[in-house]
């Protein structure tokens, strides 16, 4: 359950060594979560995380979980919420693939879109259902600002994501008045691991920068967050951009 201030005090992090993740685990973490849950495919990565993260004094468990194996989540996510109640859902996973392969590699980029989104509304649905039969708890998902205008640059990567949040908000809709809040984060650039080597898109952020969005998100119980929030202004301009306009914008 939250504690007296409203913070959550167990936390299911789907995509176990996300930057981002990770970076809402420890900052809740240190407004009081005690209970972690890491979920990802078993790697040293995610037990390394793991172990980082109890350093910080909370308990911490890592999940063998894959949003490919659609079949298994049920399975896998159920045992989470039979440990207990759990306050906080962080979908973070997914992948960016590669544009210039994928286009000519059809498998490649069906995996992009299974796992961002296919992977994302089983695993959402699942943990959806497992908040509402406990009466509250927030589901959080990452969602990207390459979902609001897919470019030429990232399309398979940006529609996977346009699906995610479509999803995320009709999910919210559906969950409102059962106790569930769902809350749709759109970052932009994030530099990271799965942007290193690329050049920074204007208003690029960081893992901690969107974790304090997010932090501030699930205080004020909003339903979209945008980090920064200077994109809000700039991607309602560029979905209303005409299409030949929008074709010259940099890749």
């Amino acid at each position: 359950m939250k504690d007296a201030f409203g913070a959550p005090q167990s936390v299911l992090v789907l995509g176990g060594t996300s930057e981002i993740g990770l970076a809402v685990a420890r900052r809740l973490i240190a407004r009081r979560a005690r209970r972690v849950w890491l979920a990802g495919r078993p790697s040293t990565g995610l037990e390394a995380a793991a172990a980082a993260l109890s350093r910080t004094g909370a308990e911490v468990s890592t999940v063998a979980f894959d949003a490919l194996e659609t079949d298994r989540h049920e399975e896998v996510l159920g045992k989470v919420f039979a440990e207990g109640d759990v306050d906080l859902v962080l979908l973070a996973f997914g992948v960016l693939g590669d544009q210039a392969h994928d286009e000519g590699d059809p498998p490649a980029a069906v995996r992009v879109a299974q796992t961002n989104y296919t992977g994302a509304v089983s695993a959402g649905l699942v943990c959806a259902a497992g908040l509402e039969a406990q009466g509250h708890g927030s589901l959080v998902v990452l969602s990207s600002v390459a979902g609001e205008r897919a470019r030429r640059a990232n399309f398979i990567y940006g529609s996977s994501k346009a699906g995610l949040d479509a999803f995320a908000q009709g999910l919210g809709d559906a969950m409102y008045g059962t106790g569930v809040h769902v809350m749709v984060v759109r970052p932009g650039f994030v530099r990271g691991r799965m942007t290193a080597g690329m050049a920074p898109a204007p208003l690029a952020t960081t893992p901690e920068a969107v974790a304090a969005a997010v932090e501030l998100g699930l205080r004020r119980r909003s339903e979209t967050v945008w980090a920064p929030g200077a994109l809000r202004p700039v991607m309602a301009a560029v979905r209303h951009l005409p299409r030949p306009l929008f074709r010259r914008l940099p890749r």
